[in-house]
């Protein structure tokens, strides 16, 4: 009789193990957003896109009208993390010695001292940033990109993590400046919130209705140290890019310069935004690899505020979404 050997212990297929351990990383982001979740009802997207900007160190413009939760969702993102935290309101009296700091003269020691301004930490809350004029936005160029402020010939290095999170709200004009682009090109993301559904409606007010604390970010505490996080943000640069996805990345970029429904395209900045993005989309769906379907998810959020439609294309109604929309369709996706 022959001896036939099992089949099935012949080609076992080997279990396929990421090269990073994603593990860790996965379940710090599902417990801050249980944490935000005690207070905010829905915007799913918006606060996934600020998980990837976290993981990707990179700042976040939130636009929406009153009273869609962006900034609240900013202060309790800021308390899940165990770093610190200012907020700044901005004003059109604001000066930007109001937000970096200023030299005073000390009289005990005939000196000048530099009493560091809010903006020294590590989370930045900017309420209405629009609200101030070009020559307090214009304070943030440096601080934003380089991570460093220079004051009376002296530099003054971030804490990292640094990270600013800018709200603005879209439909009131009175009394606000539209930023300029140099500033808006230094987001890695600009998120566009809208209204909640019905369902979310009626479970904000029960939440509310049966909520008896007096400050609801009590209820939401740290769950992530600052350390932590460096350490997550260097796993996230390790993810794995292949040669054709930085190739679809530039040419997703170069169509927006050579768009004929454009005014302005993305800068070699935006490239560089959406690879870092496209990587922190995978970390979070706990992937050692970029896939294209991360690339375009980040596309909106890193291109939207990066491009300038045409003015007569505006005036027709066609928006930077529909045109992004557009450029993603007409690129072949890598295989």
């Amino acid at each position: 009789m022959e001896n036939f050997e099992n089949p099935s212990s012949e080609h076992i297929i080997p279990e396929f193990q990421p090269r990073l351990d994603m593990t860790e990383l996965q379940q710090s982001l599902e417990a801050v957003k249980a944490e935000i979740g005690k207070v905010i009802v829905g915007q799913e997207s918006m606060i996934e896109h600020l998980l990837v900007a976290l993981l990707s160190n990179g700042h976040v413009l939130i636009e929406g009208v009153p009273g869609v939760a962006k900034t609240i969702t900013a202060k309790l993102l800021a308390k899940t993390v165990d770093v610190g935290f200012s907020r700044i309101q901005f004003t059109p009296d604001l000066m930007p010695s109001d937000i970096l700091g200023t030299s005073i003269f000390n009289v005990k020691n005939s000196e000048f001292e530099f009493k560091k301004g809010p903006i020294f930490s590590s989370f930045i809350l900017i309420d209405e940033i629009n609200r101030s004029p070009a020559k307090t936005q214009s304070a943030l160029f440096e601080v934003m990109e380089e991570r460093q402020i220079t004051m009376d010939g002296k530099q003054y290095e971030m804490q990292e993590p640094f990270l600013v999170v800018a709200t603005q709200n879209p439909i009131e004009h009175e009394g606000t400046y539209r930023l300029p682009e140099a500033q808006l090109d230094r987001f890695l993301f600009k998120i566009n919130v809208g209204y909640p559904n019905l369902l979310q409606e009626v479970q904000i007010i029960k939440n509310q209705h049966a909520n008896r604390l007096e400050d609801k970010t009590d209820a939401v505490h740290s769950v992530i140290s600052g350390v932590q996080l460096k350490n997550y943000q260097q796993i996230v640069k390790n993810i794995l890019v292949e040669p054709q996805l930085l190739e679809y990345i530039a040419k997703i970029i170069v169509n927006t310069r050579e768009n004929q429904f454009l005014y302005l395209g993305a800068s070699p900045r935006a490239s560089l935004a959406l690879l870092t993005a496209s990587k922190s989309f995978a970390a979070i769906r706990g992937r050692d690899f970029v896939t294209p379907e991360d690339i375009k998810e980040a596309s909106y959020a890193v291109l939207r505020h990066r491009i300038m439609v045409s003015p007569e294309r505006e005036m027709e109604g066609l928006t930077a979404d529909e045109i992004i929309r557009q450029i993603l369709e007409a690129i072949e996706i890598p295989r």
